[in-house]
């Protein structure tokens, strides 16, 4: 009878520890949600700003950690508003042929960082861009001709 209490027991403990753990990994989870959901960027353009919020990945978190920046985007193809980094950062993220207008994205040759502003069905040359990040609203704002100042910084 004794033994027979113990199994019951054991295995009531069993489950108390599976409940338990499966909680705590559900709460490390939404934390983690919470986190990237919290890397947001702000771009002044003249006097417009633009919010953005950025994709959680190893590219991402160096670019990010770049920021302040100001950089001079100059104008390629009418599509797209790119600067040169300060310095390379990161290729691990997914490569992509293909873009979407309010993509921000990184091209590792440049090392470049670009903000897709109108679409007209190009494919990307190799090596591809990575996507790090997505304009909010606003991007109609890098719809200018020629060059803009552009101060990107993390929204805390």
């Amino acid at each position: 009878m004794m033994k027979k209490l113990q199994m019951i027991l054991a295995c009531i403990f069993i489950s108390i520890l599976s409940v338990a753990t499966i909680a705590n990994a559900q709460t490390m989870k939404n934390e983690s949600e919470k986190k990237s959901e919290s890397m947001n960027i702000r771009l002044r353009v003249n006097d417009k700003i633009i919010t953005a919020t950025m994709i959680d990945s190893k590219t991402t978190r160096e670019f990010i950690s770049l920021l302040p920046l100001t950089l001079n985007m100059n104008d390629l193809l009418s599509r797209e508003k790119y600067a040169h980094l300060p310095k390379a950062i990161s290729t691990a993220g997914k490569r992509s042929f293909t873009y979407a207008v309010g993509d921000i994205v990184y091209w590792s040759p440049g090392p470049d960082v670009a903000i897709y502003y109108r679409q007209d069905g190009e494919r990307i040359p190799n090596p591809g861009i990575i996507v790090i990040g997505k304009i909010d609203s606003g991007v109609e704002s890098l719809n200018v001709a020629g060059p803009v100042k552009v101060t990107i910084e993390l929204i805390k």
